[in-house]
C-alpha cells in the first residue's frame, strides 16, 4: 500500500496499489520504469473528501499554476478552470476535459512533488476510460501521450512511468501503440532507454497486438534502432531491427524507396563492424540492391559485396582506394581483415569440394604457416565451419559450413541435395523391399517372417 502524505490533503484523495484484476482477460501490459517485476499494478483512488477527483486535481494544478499572480487572480483562474471542468463532465465531453487538465498539470510537472504527480496523472489517465467513441479515445491517448512525452528534460523517468501507466489502461491496440511510439521519443530524448529497453523482447507479442500497417511498422523499426544506436547496444540487436526495418520497403517503387537509402548504408556498415555475424540476406533486400548503382551509396554497396561474396584480397583492393572512406565511416581497418579472413575461410570450404590444403589457406587469408591452424580454429568457434585437421597431410576436411547468404542460389543448390535425399532414401526402401519379398518366397525362410 502507498500513500502521498501531503499530496493527499491537497487533492482530496489517495491511491492504494493493488494486484491487477482478473475478472477479465487483458492484453500484455509494460513494466513501469520503477517496477522490478513485469507484473503491472492497478492504482485505485480513495476519496479523502467530498470534492470528486477531478474536480480536485483541476483545483490543485490551477491553484499552483497561479500561485504567483497573487491571491485575486489566482483565485478567478482556478474558479474559471473548475467551472469549464464541471461543465466538460456534464456534457460528457471527455477529450475538452483532458486536454484541460492535461495542460494544467504539464505547466506544474517540475513544482510538484513525485508523489503528487502520481496522484495528478492517476487521475487525468483514467479519463480514458470515459469515451464510448473509439475515435475520441484514440484522440485522447495521442493527447495525452505527446503532452507528457513534450518535455523530456524535466523528469523524463516519472514521465515515462507514467506512460507505462497509461498504456497499461488502455484496451485498444492502435491507441496502445500511439502511447508507446511517444514513449520511445520520450526515452530517447530525455536520455532514460534504459528502462524502455527491456520492452524490445517482448517486441513479437507486441506486433501481434498491434497489427500495424507498414508505415506505423517503419516508424516502429527505426525508432528503436535509433534507441538501440544510442545505448551501443550490440549489433546485432540494431541490425535485427534495421533489417526489419528495410524489409517493409519490399514491393514499393523508387521513388518511396529513396526513404530507405541512408538506413539501407548504415545497416551494412553495422553488418561490416559486427565481429560475429557473417551471414545475412542483405543482398536480397529491394532497398539495399537500390545502393549498387546510387551516386552516394555504390562504395558502401560494393563493400558489402565484398564481404558477403569475395575473399580477403578483394578487401585490401578496395581498402587500397577507399581508405578514407572506411574511416569516415569507423571501420577499423585491422578488425575488417580479420572478419574477411574468416569469410574467406568459409569461402574456401564452399568451392573446395570439402578439402582444403594448408597451402591454400595460408595464400588466401596471406598468414605464415604457424598461423593456418589458429585461423582454422577460429573459424571452428566461431560456428562458421566444422571439419577435421589433418596435419599429416596439411589438409582440412570441411564437413559443413556456414552460407555467406541464402538466395535463390543457395535455394536451389538446397533443393537439388534433397531430391538427391530423396532419391536414395526412395532407392533403399526399394532395395529393402525386393530383399523381403525374396526371403518370404524362400521357403526355409517362411517360418522366420516377421508379418
Amino acid at each position: 500500500m502507498t500513500t502521498n502524505g501531503v499530496g493527499d490533503v491537497a487533492l482530496g484523495f489517495r491511491l492504494l496499489s493493488a494486484l491487477p484484476s482478473r475478472d477479465r482477460a487483458k492484453p500484455p501490459s509494460l513494466a513501469s520504469p520503477t517496477t522490478a517485476t513485469s507484473t503491472a499494478t492497478m492504482t485505485t483512488v480513495v476519496p479523502t473528501s467530498e470534492e470528486d477527483p477531478i474536480l480536485s486535481v483541476v483545483r490543485f494544478t490551477a491553484e499552483m499554476s497561479w500561485a504567483e499572480a497573487g491571491p485575486e487572480v489566482a483565485e478567478q483562474q482556478v474558479s474559471s478552470l473548475c467551472l469549464e471542468a464541471q461543465e466538460c463532465m456534464i456534457a460528457d465531453r471527455w477529450l475538452d476535459l483532458a486536454s484541460l487538465m492535461i495542460t494544467s498539470a504539464d505547466l506544474v510537472f517540475s513544482k510538484a512533488s513525485d508523489k503528487d504527480l502520481e496522484c495528478i496523472f492517476t487521475i487525468i489517465c483514467d479519463l480514458v476510460k470515459k469515451p464510448e467513441s473509439l475515435d475520441e479515445l484514440l484522440e485522447m491517448a495521442k493527447l495525452l501521450s505527446t503532452k507528457i512525452a513534450q518535455q523530456p528534460n524535466d523528469k523524463p523517468a516519472p514521465r515515462l512511468k507514467i506512460l507505462f501507466n497509461l498504456y497499461n489502461l488502455l484496451e485498444t491496440p492502435y491507441s496502445r501503440f500511439c502511447v508507446y511510439m511517444n514513449a520511445l521519443k520520450l526515452a530517447l530524448e530525455g536520455k532514460v532507454i534504459e528502462h524502455i529497453i527491456p520492452t524490445f523482447k517482448k517486441m513479437d507479442n507486441l506486433l501481434k497486438e498491434w497489427d500495424l500497417g507498414v508505415q506505423d511498422q517503419r516508424d516502429l523499426f527505426l525508432a528503436i534502432s535509433n534507441i538501440l544506436k544510442e545505448h551501443k547496444s550490440s549489433p546485432k540487436e540494431t541490425l535485427k531491427f534495421l533489417t526489419k526495418y528495410l524489409a517493409t520497403f519490399s514491393g514499393e517503387d523508387a521513388h518511396v524507396m529513396e526513404e530507405a537509402k541512408e538506413e539501407a548504408a548504415h545497416t551494412i556498415i553495422e553488418f561490416v563492424k559486427a565481429p560475429d555475424m557473417f551471414q545475412h540476406d542483405l543482398l536480397e533486400m529491394p532497398a539495399v540492391a537500390q545502393l549498387e548503382k546510387d551516386t552516394k551509396y555504390a562504395l558502401v554497396y560494393q563493400l558489402l559485396k565484398i564481404f558477403q561474396t569475395q575473399r580477403l584480397d578483394a578487401y585490401l583492393d578496395f581498402h587500397t582506394t577507399n581508405s578514407a572512406l572506411l574511416k569516415s565511416y569507423g571501420l577499423v581497418h585491422e578488425e575488417c581483415i580479420a572478419k574477411m579472413r574468416l569469410m574467406s575461410i568459409v569461402d574456401l570450404a564452399s568451392n573446395e569440394s570439402g578439402q582444403i590444403p594448408y597451402s591454400l589457406i595460408k595464400d588466401t587469408l596471406q598468414i605464415e604457416d604457424d598461423e593456418v591452424e589458429p585461423w582454422v580454429v577460429k573459424a571452428i568457434t566461431s560456428k562458421l565451419i566444422d571439419c577435421k585437421i589433418d596435419q599429416m597431410n596439411q589438409v582440412i576436411r570441411v564437413s559443413r559450413y556456414t552460407e555467406h547468404v541464402f538466395g535463390p542460389h543457395q535455394w536451389q543448390a538446397l533443393q537439388e541435395k534433397l531430391a538427391t535425399w530423396r532419391g536414395n532414401i526412395a532407392n533403399v526402401i526399394t532395395t529393402i523391399q525386393a530383399n523381403k519379398v525374396t526371403e518370404e518366397g524362400t521357403p526355409a525362410m517362411q517360418g522366420l517372417v516377421i508379418s
